[in-house]
């Protein structure tokens, strides 16, 4: 594994979680939206993530089974597991939160409401949102952080070069 791909992996770590800031943030700006444009209430968004697998190996798990499994000398189980890192984080999935019921409140004068003056509002939670922005901006900040470790040991090992 390369400098640069320490470098690849923190970048990807970034960027993911920056995207699921901008969606939770997306999340909160539309808490009390009843009406989209499709005259449906809002609905909460929810990002999913996976590691960027190496085409050829499989995912890290696979490799591990497979280099414990075969009883392979250190070298070699070293080397094979070196070669199955992924390469970082990648957004697989962005999709509307089906499981978290719609919040009905009793508000017969509001535009929105319903026969029997109920409205339906977003399943959106504050608490929930914000526990989730708190949890992306710290893994924000580990990636800030390794992408600063890696920047710090190939500095260290160009000023040896130097040397």
């Amino acid at each position: 594994m390369g400098i640069f791909t320490a470098f690849d992996i923190s970048a990807t770590g970034l960027s993911a979680q920056r995207y699921r800031m901008d969606v939770i943030a997306e999340n909160v700006a539309n808490a009390n939206t009843t009406r989209t444009e499709d005259g449906t209430p809002y609905r909460r968004k929810v990002v999913t993530f996976t590691t960027q697998e190496t085409e050829h190996i499989g995912s890290f798990s696979h490799v591990l089974d497979h280099v414990v499994g075969k009883g392979h000398t250190r070298r070699n189980s070293f080397k094979e597991m070196e070669d199955a890192i992924g390469y970082g984080v990648k957004i697989t999935d962005i999709h509307e939160d089906e499981d978290t019921p719609m919040n009905m409140v009793y508000d017969p004068s509001h535009p929105d409401a319903d026969e029997n003056g109920y409205v339906t509002y977003p399943n959106v939670n504050i608490i929930t949102e914000m526990t989730n922005l708190i949890d992306a901006s710290r893994s924000y900040e580990a990636n800030v952080t390794a992408f600063q470790a890696s920047k710090s040991i190939a500095t260290k090992g160009l000023s040896i070069l130097q040397s």
